[in-house]
């Protein structure tokens, strides 16, 4: 049997662009972030519990990344054989198992194994989301990954927000989680139905006899995705010392500067659609990466918290659809079916949230923060000139 043949046969006349596959699609990313906002809140209680200092909690954490990663190397060959509803529900489900353990397991190795799990059902949900995204916006006259990508970014807000507001009346972890999982249940069984079944365009398995390949437009992507997750981590873990070590900013408030980013990032993806429709994919990439890079400058370039604090907002402007617009070019790509095309370059884009802080640190170490932030609003260049590379079809 050829390994080609991975996707489901599609049934033509099922529509896949409904009002009612939006909304499940949107529901499922808002779902994936809504788990990873809740274990941002279970962090500190983790480490509390488990008497952990930062660096080996950071290392304990790099088990819920490799969890994922493993989990996207394999997930596009899965949602080819299953479609997208069964590896969400899948993801879900293992996601919906090892989340309230976080908020109890007090044993090294059985937390490393539960973040493994954990992550590795997050991984293959949102590989499978963000391939179910693009089939359903395939088929629509308009772009709708940036609004699809804007319920990921809320979801991470209700479930880190909602967390800390029940934890703060005094419900336990273990509670807290409890109640998110059944909210999860809830939501994933009232869009189920309208979750796809295959995972694969029907032309995509016409050459059953040739092993598909990714092409140089591919692996462009996936390097680019790659910077923008590295640009992104940047502010997460590193933001808030360079504020309190290079500008001066209380201890207290040095969080805002993720918030600033990660508000603007929301607002630039609600809109995001709208933004792509108007000027075009290849022109957000361009100026989205373009505006990232003078984030970046203003943020080293200018003193005072008040600038790096406009600088991050530029950053989290700039970035905040370069990603759903790769997503989207590369499911328009015909050199693989668009599970593995996406699976892909999530995959590959991923490595820039594991690896990117920690190059960041290991610059940052050798030189100065300075130097090591120079170094990630450089790279948006690549993104820039990349930009001229890629194909884009449907503007």
């Amino acid at each position: 049997m050829s390994t080609q043949a991975i996707a489901l046969p599609i049934n033509t006349a099922l529509p896949i662009n409904t009002r009612g596959k939006r909304a499940a699609t949107r529901t499922v990313f808002f779902i994936a972030g809504f788990a990873m906002g809740l274990w941002a809140a279970l962090v500190p209680y983790a480490q509390d519990r488990m008497g952990f200092a930062a660096g080996a909690l950071g290392m304990l954490l790099l088990c819920l990344g490799s969890g994922s990663i493993l989990a996207m190397l394999f997930s596009g060959k899965l949602i080819g054989h299953f479609g997208c509803r069964k590896i969400i529900v899948l993801g879900v489900t293992l996601a919906c198992l090892f989340l309230p353990t976080l908020a109890f397991v007090s044993q090294t190795p059985v937390m490393a194994m539960c973040l493994f799990f954990f992550g590795a059902g997050i991984g293959l949900a949102d590989v499978a989301i963000n391939v179910q995204g693009s089939l359903v916006e395939q088929s629509s006259e308009k772009p709708l990954m940036s609004g699809f990508h804007c319920l990921y970014s809320v979801g991470c807000i209700v479930g880190a927000g909602g967390g800390a507001v029940l934890f703060s009346v005094g419900l336990a972890p273990l509670t807290v989680a409890f109640l998110a999982v059944a909210s999860i249940v809830v939501m994933s069984f009232a869009v189920f139905n309208q979750l796809l079944p295959f995972g694969d365009h029907q032309e995509a398995k016409e050459n059953v006899a040739t092993k598909p390949r990714p092409n140089f437009r591919l692996m462009l992507m996936a390097v680019m995705c790659m910077i923008c997750f590295m640009a992104e981590g940047a502010v997460l873990d590193w933001g808030g010392v360079f504020l309190t070590n290079e500008r001066n900013m209380d201890l207290a408030h040095a969080g805002w500067g993720f918030a600033l980013f990660g508000g603007a990032m929301s607002v630039m993806r609600l809109t995001g659609d709208k933004v792509v429709s108007l000027l075009g994919r290849k022109q957000v990439l361009i100026y989205g990466s373009l505006c990232a890079m003078a984030g970046y400058a203003m943020a080293i370039l200018c003193a005072g918290w008040a600038f790096t604090l406009l600088g991050f907002v530029l950053v989290g402007v700039g970035a905040a659809n370069i990603v759903p617009v790769l997503i989207t070019l590369a499911g328009q790509e015909k050199v693989m079916p668009v599970n593995m095309s996406i699976a892909l370059v999530a995959t590959l884009g991923y490595f820039g949230v594991l690896g990117g802080p920690a190059l960041i640190g290991l610059v940052a170490h050798l030189t100065n923060l300075y130097i090591a932030f120079a170094l990630v609003s450089s790279l948006f260049l690549v993104i820039t000139l990349g930009s001229f590379k890629l194909k884009y079809s449907k503007e």
